[in-house]
């Protein structure tokens, strides 16, 4: 083929073509997008937990897109005249009134409310499990310890952000939350009623606060998070993904599926799966009843007031600190200070130090690209599970009074029983996972030592009753193992050995397990001796019997 035949070849025929090879002969974008469109990226189901937190966040973008054109961050009274009957000639602030109105008059508008609300509650849930895996995986090892820091701030902001977008109706479950936040400000030593003055222009809750809300909700911190999801992102692509060890996985190498076509194809479908999780939520579970609560009332506390999950926490940790006031410089230091100031700054500072302070204690200052197996690591998984324990303490704790009620407890014996259990539960869960891993540990190299167990019983000359085990690889004299534990997952059972292989291929599947020449002449000749040795003891005992 001439050279005048290869461009005619090359050139694009159809419009979309022509308009990417005119774009490309202005841009030279073609080789940048080509490689990156190349790389390559493995493929386990726990991944998915960072996907489902950026398909929520675009779903929280698009549903939140919506509202903006029918939702009024105006805190100016009005009389509410709309669908909503019981409402009829209640005064309220314009904020609850389009509230209101989304949810009963704008089509579609209660549906795109209850799954902005529902997707909300997916990205922090997503996020957070996510950083369980990161966590316990050891993927925030080096080089990756500035994304889990980017990961940690995704994860405040989304705190942030949850708070701010449930304060916007201005109903009084909201208006509760914005009173204890206001709290939280004010037992803040010196500059307390500054921070106070200065974020509710005034005293609680003035005139400006929603409309101060709607602005860092649907501009300041989505523009943060959209940058830091972003940075997220780059640095994945430009440091690599993580991958569990297995064959062809090494530190330098990536195994997995290219980006396009394949893997586009698979996360675009899971993105509509993640929609559509979302839409079914939103169209058949109610979520935040606005109309139900009423409009805010500073006189009023509605009762059973529960935040959203992410935020109970910090409820339950309110709810066990005791009521401590410190005095100090004549200064009076309240005891809401502790557990909703103190408290999450040394979460999120020990979870921010945590990869310096391994990599300190380890003495590990190389890279790494492969993952580790929860097991293979017990102090790191036990802290893990020992800080899991303790948030999930003070989660139940922020509801305690809910709990006391629905199964007739003293709620002074539930507090009681949170302190206990806060200072109780999370070392016994430490003491229980580092066990288990151990436990896991000794079964995965006793199977690669003794072989899987096939299920076959063998009769010996001497009456006793064993299990044929199937090697996993070569064995020694003796007929134990070779193999050395790898960090990858070790078979356990025969069905998960075939299920890597076409089962006529796996022994002890469907035929009897064969032992290699030279062990089998050893266990025959075994065999042989100790029937020699029956006999000759059988034939004494005649002899003596006679």
């Amino acid at each position: 083929m001439t050279d005048t035949e290869v461009r005619r070849y090359d050139k694009p025929r159809t419009p979309q073509g022509k308009a990417a090879k005119w774009a490309d002969d202005r841009l030279n974008m073609g080789g940048p997008i080509r490689k990156q469109l190349n790389k390559v990226f493995p493929d386990h189901w726990s991944f998915m937990m960072g996907e489902i937190a950026l398909y929520s966040f675009i779903i929280l973008l698009l549903t939140g897109t919506y509202l903006t054109f029918f939702y009024d961050p105006s805190q100016a009274d009005v009389v509410y005249h709309g669908r909503y009957i019981p409402m009829d000639g209640v005064t309220m602030s314009r904020a609850y009134a389009s509230t209101l109105d989304i949810s009963f008059d704008v089509r579609g508008g209660l549906v795109i409310r209850q799954i902005h609300h529902w997707a909300a509650l997916l990205f922090l849930a997503a996020m957070l499990i996510h950083m369980f895996r990161v966590f316990f995986t050891g993927a925030f090892r080096k080089p990756r310890e500035l994304n889990w820091l980017i990961g940690l701030g995704l994860v405040g902001l989304g705190i942030i952000e949850g708070f701010a977008g449930y304060s916007l109706p201005d109903d009084l479950l909201s208006g509760t939350g914005l009173r204890i936040a206001d709290a939280i400000m004010l037992s803040i030593p010196v500059i307390g009623t500054w921070v106070s003055f200065l974020i509710f222009g005034g005293p609680f809750p003035g005139h400006v606060i929603i409309g101060r809300f709607y602005i860092a909700h649907v501009l300041l911190i989505p523009a943060i998070l959209a940058a830091l999801i972003g940075a997220h992102l780059a640095l994945v692509v430009r440091q690599k993904h993580t991958q569990f060890p297995g064959p062809g996985r090494t530190e330098d190498t990536v195994t997995g599926e290219r980006v396009f076509p394949l893997y586009a194809a698979k996360a675009g479908g899971f993105f509509f799966l993640v929609f559509g999780v979302c839409a079914l939520l939103g169209g058949l579970a109610q979520i935040n009843p606005v109309w139900l609560f009423g409009p805010y009332n500073p006189a009023q506390v509605s009762s059973g007031s529960q935040p959203d999950w992410y935020m109970m926490f910090l409820d339950g940790s309110t709810r066990l600190f005791p009521s401590w006031e410190i005095r100090v410089f004549h200064h009076t230091i309240p005891a809401l200070f502790w557990p909703t100031v103190v408290l999450p700054g040394i979460l999120f500072t020990l979870a921010g130090a945590y990869p310096f302070l391994e990599a300190k204690l380890t003495k590990d200052r190389s890279k790494h690209h492969l993952l580790q197996r929860p097991r293979d690591v017990p102090v790191r998984t036990s802290l893990g599970c020992m800080a899991i324990a303790f948030y999930i303490v003070l989660l139940l704790s922020g509801g305690n009074d809910i709990i006391a009620k629905a199964f007739d407890i003293s709620l002074n014996a539930m507090t009681w029983g949170g302190r206990i259990a806060l200072f109780t539960v999370p070392p016994l869960a430490y003491l229980v996972a580092y066990r288990v891993c151990l436990g896991l540990q000794r079964h995965d190299r006793e199977v690669l030592e003794h072989g899987i167990e096939t299920g076959i019983i063998k009769a010996m000359p001497n009456g006793e009753y064993i299990e044929v085990h199937q090697p996993l690889g070569p064995t020694d004299e003796h007929g134990h193992g070779v193999l050395s534990y790898a960090g990858t997952p070790v078979p356990k059972r025969m069905n998960q050995l075939g299920a890597s292989s076409p089962l006529r291929h796996v022994r002890g599947f469907f035929y009897p397990v064969q032992e290699k020449p030279e062990i089998q002449a050893a266990l025959d000749e075994h065999e042989r001796e100790e029937h020699r040795r029956e006999v000759e003891k059988t034939e004494e005992q005649r002899q003596l019997t006679d």
